[in-house]
């Protein structure tokens, strides 16, 4: 997820909003991390739950990194008063689906999807309350990457 979020970041312009969807534990926060390595970012991409947003800023002059997570937004009206500067930033929205399509005319979404354990319990539809005793970091995940509208 690393490696992938780097590749996406060194392609990303002030201006692109990014939609992450898919289960706890797919790698949505890691997939941002990478993200932040590819545009050059200054300091840690940690899950912004608590905060809702973090702003990043360049180290090497290109746009900040705007981390949000919708996860406890109830609505678009309450993303639009988190007052992001899309324009001159990359904006990336864990559990964005649904909420972060207003913030540009176009935008990418990326849906990751993990399997978990040897039961074959698919997050994006099982039960979480007994995949996540299985949750792997090393498991392999389908990512779908598409240009919207």
């Amino acid at each position: 997820m690393d490696g992938l979020g780097r590749a996406i970041g060194a392609a990303l312009e002030p201006g692109d909003v990014v939609v992450l969807n898919g289960p706890l534990g797919a790698g949505k926060t890691t997939l941002t991390r990478g993200i932040g390595a590819g545009l050059g970012i200054r300091g840690p991409v940690q899950s912004p739950t608590f905060v809702l947003a973090r702003t990043h800023p360049s180290l090497v002059g290109g746009p900040p990194l705007v981390h949000v997570d919708a996860y406890r937004l109830g609505s678009a009206v309450e993303l639009d008063d988190l007052d992001i500067d899309v324009d001159r930033s990359v904006v990336v929205v864990e559990w964005g689906g649904g909420m972060a399509e207003h913030l540009a005319d176009a935008w990418w979404e990326i849906d990751l999807v993990r399997q978990t354990g040897g039961r074959g319990i698919d997050t994006a539809c099982g039960d979480l309350s007994r995949a996540s005793a299985d949750l792997d970091a090393d498991a392999p995940r389908t990512v779908t990457i598409s240009r919207r509208p």
